[in-house]
């Protein structure tokens, strides 16, 4: 059965690679560069130590005078950490031209992701700065990040709710400071009793009768009969919508699925009830359509409603669901027979055509020798030209392909060339957004928007989840993977 991949990307021409751009500062200035991005990259001198800022223009912005390391924060916000001289053992906050917001001293510190707040630990105490150095909240006994938008403050041996702004949320008292999942925690004041509350301190729900396990699901949580260890379901005002009789429980964002005698039951959010199945485990498509696990009794695949009402029989090899401009559709093979279906389970592909890459935007589809740009929007076929053949087992957000001439090059979805026909191979790895290109005996990197990373030059490579090293006349060369979390195959 012929392998379909599913490259699900998107954004990935937008600007000059951040990789590529360490490669020409690097060579400009004769130093590896390190993480750059939004005009910084960063050096470290591997002979004395000293850590350095670069800008996008190759410009040394700062430089520390002794053993140090330098750590990004955001765009143009770093710590320093000094490492030996008078201010060993000291951190500053800086720019990217090396001015202190936060002046060096001997203090640790904490973030949040993409949040312009430090927590910052000096003699016993915690305050709360911006990332320009401004205090936001004053030194207090103990600090701590709840969320992405609150603290947990600790004044003699209460915790209280502040924002980010430094402003006091709740008069509320806590015994212990607490993570917000989504807005909200639980906060359990006896063996079967507790409250829901939101970020500031407000309840939501009390509950007087239930030992609550998860409340991922709000306003459905899971319960647990701690001497049965049984699972249950209980809404917002603690009326029960699944009795604890179930060995396992799984929030989902629109179903909760109940597991009891290697049978799934489902429990509909919107319907606030119980649907019973007669398989293993189920996962959701869209609309309330399942598609059912493969099992030791029958290594098949089902497609269903929450109701039970079968879809698809139990008699598919590959069921997979996905988006294309937005609208909702299922690749099903059997027997080596594929099709694409779409939300009614039609047929969308006329007769004879073979699907080769299904993309975010359109498929595409082979038939007679010739390959097409398929759109299931408009129904329309269009020839990509002068295309012999598609990669097989490729893992890349676009299609590696060999032209008549016997020579390879990668096609973006739509059809375009980005990176020109003039390799003997390509090859593409699941690890990340690079690929080696051969030409004779000599192989080298690039990307998708035909940066050279690595020139053909390099007699073997090898490759293991985080990197590519490259070796030529004994000497080898590393070049780290690139993120490769918008794939989804």
């Amino acid at each position: 059965m012929k392998k379909i991949v599913f490259i699900l990307f998107s954004g990935i021409f937008s600007a000059q690679t951040n990789q590529y751009k360490e490669i020409l500062l690097s060579k400009q200035v004769g130093k590896e560069v390190r993480f750059y991005t939004n005009g910084y990259g960063i050096i470290t001198d591997s002979d004395t130590g000293n850590s350095s800022i670069i800008d996008s223009l190759g410009t040394i912005s700062f430089t520390y005078p002794y053993k140090s390391e330098i750590l990004r924060l955001s765009k143009d916000r770093f710590i320093l950490k000094v490492k030996e001289g008078e201010a060993n053992g000291k951190t500053a906050l800086i720019d990217g031209k090396g001015n202190q917001l936060i002046p060096l001293d001997k203090f640790k510190y904490k973030t949040w992701e993409n949040r312009d707040r430090l927590i910052v630990s000096k003699d016993g105490k915690d305050g709360v700065y911006d990332y320009n150095g401004k205090q936001i909240i004053p030194y207090q006994n103990k600090i701590e990040f709840a969320n992405d938008s609150r603290f947990f403050i600790k004044k003699d041996k209460l915790w209280f709710i502040y924002n980010f702004d430094g402003q006091q949320v709740s008069d509320r008292e806590f015994k212990e400071n607490l993570k917000f999942y989504k807005g909200k925690v639980y906060l359990n004041t006896g063996i079967k009793t507790g409250d829901v509350i939101d970020i500031d301190g407000k309840t939501l729900s009390q509950f007087s009768n239930h030992y609550i396990e998860d409340i991922n699901g709000f306003p459905f949580l899971i319960t647990k009969d701690i001497a049965k260890n049984k699972y249950g379901i209980v809404d917002e005002n603690e009326q029960v919508l699944a009795e604890n009789i179930y060995e396992q429980a799984f929030v989902g964002r629109n179903y909760i699925y109940l597991i009891k005698d290697n049978k799934v039951s489902v429990f509909s959010k919107a319907e606030r009830k119980v649907f019973p199945t007669e398989y293993h485990y189920v996962n959701h498509l869209f609309n309330g359509n399942f598609k059912t696990l493969k099992d030791y009794k029958n290594p098949k695949i089902a497609v269903i409603k929450e109701n039970g009402e079968v879809v698809l029989p139990k008699e598919y090899d590959v069921v997979e669901g996905f988006k294309i401009k937005g609208e909702d559709y299922v690749f099903v093979s059997k027997d080596n027979e594929e099709k694409l279906l779409d939300k009614n389970f039609e047929s969308v592909l006329d007769e004879g055509f073979q699907i080769e890459k299904i993309f975010l935007s359109n498929v595409i589809v082979k038939k007679d020798e010739v390959y097409y740009k398929f759109s299931p929007t408009d129904k329309s076929y269009t020839p990509i030209k002068d295309i012999v053949s598609i990669k097989p087992f490729q893992f890349y957000p676009a299609i590696i392909c060999k032209n008549k001439e016997n020579l390879y090059g990668m096609l973006d979805e739509e059809g375009k060339e980005i990176v020109p026909f003039i390799y003997d191979d390509i090859v593409s790895f699941l690890s990340g957004d690079e690929v080696v290109v051969q030409k004779g005996d000599k192989f080298g990197v690039t990307n998708l928007k035909n940066e050279p990373l690595k020139e053909v030059i390099y007699d073997k490579y090898s490759v293991d989840n985080k990197k590519l090293t490259l070796t030529k006349d004994k000497e080898s060369e590393v070049l780290d993977f690139s993120s490769s979390e918008d794939k989804l195959f």
